[in-house]
């Protein structure tokens, strides 16, 4: 059982459905505390849109392993599940029966809350998932930006699934469209921020998979434009998201305090700059692994904003903490 968990990357399952249920209940929901609307506890359509979510990963994560064992041969042979403790067939069965039942949750969160939008981006989904782990990720740059995409998607879809369930569910208590304005605003943030982290982790990936992927002829950027570039690239990025999240704190994050410019700095901008130079520094496989892992770890950190949002929010206009304490 154990293998299969691994299979489907369950700490990333774990993450994505940590994200979701985070974002909605710190934010979002703080968000619309402060405008008098309560939905802290109505949480069946994120219990839909999480298992959807999780389960077409999880096929993600199952179809790519399926696709990829050659390479995954050269690269960490070591770690290769498919064709050794998991049956190929098999691999391609917990695939399909992940899609199935995530695409089924998708479409039943789609027709409650009466959103053809999302019944579209849960048809869209598991074809761009297809499609990724069987040619996208060995083209140039093309692999890179699809899991960049469907990461800052899952964040999308958490507004867009919230908006159609108040329109549906609340609409006679939305008399403030700034409210709607607000929480999307704030997910679109982390949803940018997402979309340039795992961009990032996916190119520092292709480093580290650069020797299975020549021998298996895959365009990935460092093959293609050599490390160099990749690594120019990366760096670009990182200011990118070190402009940002200034330009964020300071024009457009209006709360009282230092609080939230403190975390940025120490529990972001450092941790980045730190990552460039882990990977200035990085010659073998192993260096470009640990640069990945601390790519996580930053996303981690970024996600914990989410605390400080509801915090610093709650102590401007009085609600409660997490819904539990009193901090004005």
């Amino acid at each position: 059982m154990y293998n299969y968990l691994k299979l489907i990357r369950y700490q990333n399952i774990l993450f994505i459905a940590l994200i979701l249920f985070v974002l909605r209940q710190l934010v979002v929901a703080t968000l619309l505390d402060t405008y008098g609307i309560i939905v802290y506890t109505e949480q069946w359509h994120l219990w839909l849109l999480i298992t959807a979510t999780t389960l077409l990963s999880a096929g993600g994560y199952a179809l790519n392993d399926y696709f990829d064992v050659k390479i995954d041969t050269l690269n960490k042979p070591d770690k290769v599940l498919v064709g050794r403790t998991i049956d190929r067939n098999k691999a391609m069965l917990v695939y399909q029966v992940c899609t199935v039942i995530g695409m089924i949750a998708g479409f039943a969160l789609a027709w409650l809350i009466k959103s053809r939008t999302i019944a579209v981006i849960f048809i869209v989904v598991p074809g761009l998932i297809w499609f990724y782990s069987a040619s996208y990720k060995r083209q140039y740059l093309i692999g890179n930006l699809v899991v960049a995409f469907l990461s800052s998607l899952s964040i999308i879809l958490l507004a867009i699934t919230e908006n159609a369930y108040l329109m549906e569910f609340h609409s006679t208590k939305i008399l403030e469209p700034k409210a709607i304005v607000m929480f999307f605003s704030w997910i679109a943030g982390f949803a940018i921020f997402s979309f340039l982290l795992t961009l990032i982790r996916e190119i520092i990936k292709d480093i580290e998979d650069e020797y299975g992927d020549k021998e298996m002829e895959c365009r990935t950027l460092p093959i293609v434009s050599g490390r160099k570039v990749a690594l120019i690239v990366i760096f670009s990025l990182i200011v990118l998201i070190i402009a940002l999240l200034l330009i964020a704190n300071f024009y457009l994050v209006d709360f009282q305090g230092t609080l939230s410019i403190k975390y940025t700095v120490f529990g972001l901008i450092l941790p980045l700059l730190a990552l460039i130079s882990l990977l200035i520094k990085a010659k073998r496989p192993a260096d470009f692994h640990q640069a990945s892992t601390l790519t996580k770890f930053i996303m981690l950190i970024g996600l914990l904003y989410a605390v400080i949002f509801n915090f610093l929010l709650a102590q401007d206009t009085g609600i409660l903490f997490i819904n539990l304490f009193n901090v004005h």
